[in-house]
């Protein structure tokens, strides 16, 4: 066997394999990014911020179909499969241009979403709604405390009409005795909650991206392995002398 194929051949079962890993890695960024939306619906007012984990899932499905159709390719060094492998690297490779091009929208998106629906949802706060459950949940796991800092809840109606202390939920895991009182800010995470949630999905945003740009030049390397055995295989055809049949 020509080395040059086997080499090729080679690279090609190496990749499809990192092609069924890549698609692991997609499945567990979009869960993440699915995941931190869900927990925090309350504070988005575009449902569509959505939209890449949804697409990223689409990604995954495909990562794993390329894998096994460049198995197969590998394996059979079928023109027919070589060919169906060229082109499902085409469309994913597509596909990660237009991930890539939405991240770059929606983290502005997710910014603008955050600063316009926190202010209200935390305005509704009264400590028994739904509302006041997002923010406690909120301000436990981010270890936050109102929305651009502590010093928010002063501003409230929450604060003014009651006894003049901010939720539990703005306690220091680690203080047992924090009533919430704003005179013992020691007591409390200071920190406002708005900069750390954006700050946590621009950071999976960001992760996302470059593991998709990552995996954009892994099927260059995919695409350059099939132009080689495609060759190898067009220069290892020799056409009958004209005369044999004469």
């Amino acid at each position: 066997m020509d080395w040059g194929v086997l080499t090729s051949k080679s690279i090609l079962i190496f990749l499809s394999l990192i092609f069924w890993a890549a698609g692991g890695v997609l499945v567990y960024v979009g869960a993440a990014l699915l995941s931190t939306f869900k927990n925090y619906s309350h504070f988005f007012e575009d449902q569509y911020t959505v939209l890449p984990a949804f697409v990223i899932f689409g990604i995954a499905f495909v990562m794993l179909l390329i894998g096994f159709t460049g198995c197969c390719a590998a394996l059979k060094e079928s023109r027919f499969a070589l060919g169906l492998f060229m082109v499902i690297l085409f469309i994913i490779f597509a596909a990660e241009v237009s991930v890539f091009v939405l991240g770059f929208i929606y983290r502005r998106q997710v910014h603008e979403g955050v600063n316009k629906s926190m202010a209200g949802v935390f305005a509704r706060y009264n400590g028994q709604n739904s509302e006041s459950r997002a923010v406690d949940y909120l301000q436990e796991q981010m270890k936050c405390c109102g929305i651009n800092n502590y010093t928010y809840w002063e501003t409230t109606e929450w604060f003014n009409k009651g006894n003049k202390t901010f939720p539990l939920s703005c306690c220091k895991h680690q203080f047992s005795n924090c009533t919430g009182n704003p005179n013992h800010p020691e007591l409390l995470n200071t920190a406002g909650c708005e900069m750390k949630l954006e700050t946590g999905l621009e950071s999976i945003l960001s992760y996302a991206m470059l593991v998709i740009l990552g995996f954009a030049v892994i099927q260059l390397f995919g695409m350059i392995s099939i132009c080689v055995i495609g060759c190898r295989r067009k220069s290892d055809y020799q056409p009958l002398p004209s005369g044999m049949y004469a």
